[in-house]
């Protein structure tokens, strides 16, 4: 499986980004998704969860209220709609897949395949 992600860019304080990660292969909805997001010299870092049918969402507190993860199984592809951003949202955005679908985890440790990441820029 190879996922995709693309989206990325600068934007001011307060603006808004919509994330896209798409899957290639046929076994896209048996996945949990994520987003994770990496800063310069700090560790990687949970975002937001999706479970396989997109029934259930779980977000890090710094995303409650800001983002909103989705997903289109037909089209293999999660997103992830990011407003109010802001400055310490700087980083680089990674989408993850979890083939475990029964588990809940926010570790990267336990993600399966890992897509090359996004740049989001937010300036204050």
């Amino acid at each position: 499986v190879q996922l995709q992600a693309s989206g990325g860019g600068l934007v001011r304080a307060g603006g808004s980004l919509r994330l896209s990660c798409t899957a290639s292969g046929r076994t896209f909805s048996n996945y949990n998704m994520y987003w994770f997001r990496q800063a310069p010299g700090k560790e990687r870092e949970f975002v937001a969860r999706i479970n396989w049918r997109g029934s259930a969402v779980f977000y890090a507190d710094s995303a409650k209220g800001r983002f909103i993860i989705s997903r289109d199984n037909p089209k293999n592809t999660v997103y992830l709609q990011m407003n109010s951003l802001k400055p310490e949202d700087t980083a680089v955005y990674y989408c993850a897949a979890d083939t475990d679908i029964l588990r809940f985890t926010t570790w990267a440790e336990d993600m399966k395949y890992w897509g090359k990441g996004t740049q989001v820029t937010v300036s204050s």
